[in-house]
C-alpha cells in the first residue's frame, strides 16, 4: 500500500520588527518663525529654560510662564501654547482635547514643550523639482508682477520658478526628519534625563515616564499603522512589571537604542527611495481610479479632462489628492484613509473634502475652490494663488500664498506668515448635512469663530532651508483684508450626503452683522429685478428673446468663471 506523504508546512515566517518613523505633525504644523524660540545652541539654552520652568515644582506651564522664561509677548506664548496643543501625539494629554479658552489654564508639560521648543532648529527640504515640468507648464500659475518683492531667495519665487518645483516627496521628508533625529537625539535625551550619582560620578538616566515623552517625535509601526507605545518597544521598559515602578534606564543605553534604529529606518528608506527612482511607478500607489475621481466621466463628460491627475491612498496614515487639472473632485468621510489629507498641486479645480480630519495641508494650488469638512488640529496653506478656501477648523496657517480668499470657522486666531499678497478673509460660508457631526467628532467648536483676527507673523520663515538678505528676517509678513460684505456669498454644496445641505446653520459660526444685512440687501435686489421682469409688458416674441438673451449671459458667465464644469460634474447626480 502506498504511503501518502504528508504535506510539508514551511515555518511561519518572524515577523520584521516595527520600524522607527519620525511624527511629521510637529515639523509640518509646529514650526514657528519666532526668532527668540529658535536656538543655535539649542541644548544649552533650553536647559536653562527647563530649570526656570520648572523652578515652582509644577510640571505643568501656562503662557505666563513661557511668556516670562523665553522673553516673548504673552501673544508669543499664547502661539507657542496653542501650537503645541495642535501637533500632541495623544488626545489623553489634557492640553491636546483642551477647549480653546482652557488651554492656558491646563497647561502644557514642561517636557513635551522643551521638545517642541529644541524642534525649532528644524530646516524644511527645499521644494524639489517636478519630473515632468513640461506637462505641469500648463496649469501652474504664470509669473506674478510681485515677484520681485522680497528677493530672488523668497521661498514663493522658489516654488514657482521656471524650474517647477513641488513639495518634497514623503520618503525624503522622511528621512531628512530621520537625519535630524539622530543628529540631536542625544541633546534631546539630555534634556529629558535626570542626573543621578553613581561612583563619585553624575550620570544621566531616564524613567519610563520621561521616556514616553519622545513619544512626541517619533514611533514605531508599519505604514498606515497608529503606532505602537514607545514603552513596549524599548527592551528596557518591554516586560516591566505595571503594578511596579520601572527603575531609571542609563540615558546612554537609550542613546545607543535609538541610534541602532534611526539608522536601520534610514537604511531602509534610502532603498525605497532607490527603486522608486530607478523603477516605474507601482500601481498599487494609487487605491482610487479615475472613474472614482470624476463619477460622471463615463457618462458622456469627456469634455473634461483630468491633467495629469492622482489621488494617491494611504501614506502613512494620510491620504493625498494630488495633481487634478480642470475638474472636480469629491471626497467623502468613505474615501478618506486615516486622520489627515493632502491636497497638492491642483489647477482650475473645485475640490471637497467633506470628512472629519485632524490634519489638512494645500499646497502649491492655484485658481482653484477647495472645501475642507472639519479638521480637528491644524490646517496649512502654502504657496497657493488664486485659491478659495473654504474650512471649519481648530486653526490655520497660511504661508506664502497670493491673491487667495479664506472663508473661516476658526476657533483660533488664522496665522499669516510669509511672502503673502493680497490675501483677504471671510466668515465661514457654506454647510453640508454632516458638518455638524464632523466638528463635533473632531472638536471645532461651532460658537467660537476667530476668522477676522489674523495673527501676523515674519515674512521670512527661518525653517526654509534658505539664505535671506540682511534685515529682511525682521520685515512682519502682509497681513490679511476682510472680504467686502458685497462681495460675500453663501456657497452651496450639492447634496452628496444626505439631508438638507444647501442652508445655513445659524447655529455653526454665526454670521456678522454687516455680512447677513449684505445678503439681506443683496436678495432685496434679486426678487425686485426677478419681480420686475415677471410684470414688464412684452409680446410673447419679445419675451422668448429676452430669456434667450439672459441665457446668453448667464451661459457665458459659467464658461469665463469655470463654473460650466461643476455643472457637467453634477449631471446625473
Amino acid at each position: 500500500m502506498t504511503e501518502v506523504a504528508e504535506p510539508v508546512t514551511s515555518p511561519s515566517p518572524t515577523p520584521s520588527p516595527p520600524l522607527l518613523r519620525p511624527r511629521r505633525e510637529p515639523f509640518e504644523h509646529g514650526l514657528l518663525p519666532i526668532p527668540k524660540i529658535i536656538f543655535a545652541d539649542g541644548a544649552a539654552t533650553l536647559s536653562s529654560v527647563k530649570q526656570k520652568l520648572i523652578s515652582s515644582d509644577r510640571r505643568r506651564v501656562g503662557s505666563l510662564e513661557i511668556s516670562e522664561s523665553l522673553g516673548i509677548s504673552s501673544d508669543d506664548a499664547r502661539l507657542v501654547l496653542e501650537s503645541l496643543s495642535a501637533v500632541l501625539p495623544s488626545d489623553s494629554d489634557p492640553l491636546a482635547s483642551a477647549r480653546t479658552e482652557d488651554v492656558d489654564a491646563v497647561g502644557a508639560h514642561v517636557d513635551d514643550l522643551i521638545l517642541f521648543l529644541y524642534i525649532q532648529s528644524y530646516k524644511r527640504l527645499l521644494p524639489r523639482s517636478h519630473k515632468d515640468s513640461a506637462s505641469v507648464a500648463d496649469v501652474w500659475p504664470s509669473t506674478s508682477a510681485f515677484d520681485g518683492y522680497l528677493s530672488a531667495l523668497s521661498p514663493l519665487q522658489l516654488v514657482r520658478s521656471n524650474s517647477r518645483r513641488f513639495m518634497p516627496s514623503q520618503a525624503d521628508e522622511e528621512a531628512h526628519q530621520l537625519s535630524y533625529l539622530q543628529k540631536h537625539i542625544a541633546n534631546m535625551l539630555a534634556l529629558l534625563a535626570d542626573p543621578v550619582e553613581s561612583n563619585d560620578e553624575e550620570s544621566l538616566v531616564l524613567t519610563l515616564e520621561r521616556f514616553e515623552h519622545l513619544g512626541f517625535l517619533i514611533q514605531f509601526g508599519e505604514k498606515g499603522s497608529e503606532g505602537i507605545p514607545l514603552s513596549q518597544v524599548a527592551p528596557f521598559f518591554a516586560n516591566s512589571d505595571p503594578d511596579m515602578p520601572a527603575a531609571p534606564v542609563p540615558a546612554g543605553e537609550v542613546h545607543e537604542w535609538l541610534l541602532q534604529n534611526i539608522a536601520a529606518s534610514l537604511e531602509q528608506t534610502a532603498e525605497k527611495v532607490a527603486a522608486k527612482e530607478n523603477g516605474p511607478q507601482n500601481a498599487s500607489d494609487s487605491d482610487v481610479t479615475m472613474v472614482d475621481v470624476y463619477p460622471n466621466q463615463g457618462k458622456g463628460q469627456s469634455s473634461l479632462s483630468l491633467s495629469g491627475a492622482s489621488i494617491q491612498g494611504n501614506s502613512r496614515n494620510q491620504t493625498f489628492v494630488e495633481g487634478i487639472s480642470r475638474a472636480s473632485v469629491v471626497k467623502k468621510a468613505s474615501d478618506i484613509k486615516g486622520s489627515s489629507v493632502k491636497v497638492v498641486n491642483c489647477h482650475d479645480s473645485v475640490v471637497y473634502i467633506l470628512a472629519p480630519l485632524r490634519y489638512a495641508t494645500i499646497y502649491g494650488c492655484s485658481d482653484a475652490t477647495i472645501v475642507l469638512g472639519a479638521i480637528g488640529k491644524a490646517v496649512r496653506v502654502e504657496h497657493c494663488e488664486r485659491v478659495q478656501v473654504i474650512t471649519a477648523a481648530k486653526r490655520i496657517c497660511i504661508a506664502n500664498c497670493r491673491e487667495c480668499v479664506f472663508f473661516l470657522g476658526v476657533n483660533q486666531r488664522p496665522l499669516v506668515l510669509g511672502d503673502n499678497h493680497k490675501l483677504k478673509v471671510a466668515p465661514y460660508n457654506t454647510f453640508y448635512s454632516q458638518l455638524e457631526e464632523h466638528m463635533t467628532k473632531v472638536g471645532v467648536d461651532g460658537t467660537v469663530n476667530r476668522w477676522d483676527e489674523p495673527f501676523v507673523l515674519g515674512m521670512v520663515d527661518p525653517h526654509d532651508s534658505l539664505s535671506h538678505p540682511a534685515g529682511v528676517s525682521e520685515v512682519q509678513a502682509e497681513s490679511a483684508t476682510y472680504l467686502d460684505p458685497d462681495q460675500f456669498t453663501n456657497f452651496l454644496i450639492p447634496d452628496w450626503l444626505g439631508g438638507t445641505s444647501n442652508r445655513r446653520n445659524p447655529d455653526v459660526f454665526k454670521l456678522p452683522e454687516k455680512y447677513m444685512e449684505s445678503q439681506k440687501k443683496n436678495k432685496t435686489i434679486f426678487d425686485n429685478v426677478q419681480q420686475a421682469l415677471r410684470d414688464v409688458q412684452l409680446e410673447d416674441n419679445r419675451k422668448r428673446e429676452l430669456a434667450s438673451a439672459l441665457h446668453a449671459h448667464f451661459k457665458d458667465w459659467l464658461y469665463a468663471s469655470g463654473n460650466i464644469r461643476q455643472l457637467y460634474c453634477l449631471q446625473g447626480d
